[in-house]
């Protein structure tokens, strides 16, 4: 962080030894808001959370401070470092600011901050959604999604970010540009229309989205295939990084990204506070019920159970072997978690 609101250099090397800067700023500061936001909820660690609450602040008002006449975040790149055209604003910068000032809404309650500051940044996360229908919301290649960035004329695999926001105003054709030939292959998602390069990361955002957005029979199928073609295939047991670069090589973050296609499609877990997660299920229609164990966040040890009753949703939410929430919901509803502090 610098009080001149500089951007955060492209990479610190090991150990903070030295730093690379090649690509300018990447959107990392809507990254870094977004990530350590639902972090410190996750966690459920208060003292940690007011550590981190000045690194939040700063990436939000670095963030403000570069927005447009339109009311989108720039950036020189984005996280694929100008392999791909992502224009002055692109919308995996503007979709992560929007969640994170959303995150800080509810962390900053939690920890006591200011209301006029907490209403200050639900004020910033609506016209910030409007900005992002307003500006990337388009036709492209026949179908009502999103232009990836203004000039953008071919879809692109990051239409998928909105969904995993909670931003489903486009969600009907913008998945079903994401599973059509334009974009999707054997292999997952390919990073642009026309192209042969895919990026996993991607293709995991999209199955997360699609999941979370409620439909639960398209996104199983294709992460069936996905889990098939890469995790049991030829190249097993991770998620891979990118082809042809890298030739498939693997990369940690991935994996992890594997994860929250359960936790957080799946399931529907969406930390809004730090004892407390908003629960959405989608359990798939042949499934009779799914089940997350020793779950270790919100500062709490617990499992989740998610059955079906009848046409309804049973919730059974356990904590050292005693059930402390259980709760019936209509399908695709979602509900408020609180944990036991």
């Amino acid at each position: 962080m610098n009080d001149e609101y500089k951007p955060i250099p492209s990479s610190i090397i090991a150990e903070g030894s030295d730093i690379w800067n090649g690509a300018g700023d990447r959107g990392d500061g809507a990254m870094i808001a977004y990530g350590v936001a639902r972090y410190a909820l996750a966690r459920g660690d208060k003292e940690e959370a007011m550590d981190l609450w000045p690194l939040l602040e700063w990436c939000l008002e670095y963030c403000r401070r570069n927005l447009n006449e339109d009311g989108v975040v720039t950036s020189d790149s984005d996280e694929l470092e100008n392999r791909f055209p992502s224009g002055d604003a692109n919308l995996a910068t503007s979709s992560l600011y929007y969640d994170a000032l959303l995150s800080a809404t509810y962390l900053g309650k939690d920890l006591g901050k200011p209301a006029s500051q907490i209403k200050q940044y639900k004020k910033q996360a609506k016209e910030l959604r409007q900005a992002i229908e307003d500006y990337f919301g388009a036709t492209v290649e026949g179908l009502e999604t999103y232009k990836y960035y203004k000039e953008n004329d071919v879809l692109r695999s990051w239409i998928c970010i909105p969904l995993t926001v909670g931003i489903y105003d486009r969600k009907e054709e913008t998945i079903e540009a994401l599973f059509s030939p334009h974009l999707w292959t054997e292999n997952g998602l390919l990073t642009q229309s026309g192209s042969e390069t895919f990026w996993d990361r991607s293709t995991l955002y999209a199955l997360r989205g699609v999941l979370a957005s409620g439909e639960k029979e398209k996104g199983m199928e294709y992460l069936k295939h996905y889990s098939t073609q890469r995790l049991l295939g030829e190249h097993v047991p991770y998620a891979i990084e990118a082809w042809p670069e890298g030739n498939q090589r693997h990369l940690s973050a991935e994996s992890g990204l594997y994860c929250r296609i359960i936790t957080e499609g799946l399931f529907g877990i969406r930390p809004v506070g730090l004892n407390s997660f908003k629960l959405k299920p989608s359990l798939p229609d042949g499934w009779n019920k799914m089940s997350l164990k020793k779950i270790r966040a919100f500062d709490n040890n617990f499992n989740l159970d998610i059955s079906r009753e009848g046409e309804k949703i049973k919730i059974d939410v356990i904590v050292d072997n005693k059930t402390v929430i259980e709760k019936i919901i209509n399908e695709g509803k979602e509900m408020l978690v609180v944990l036991p502090q």
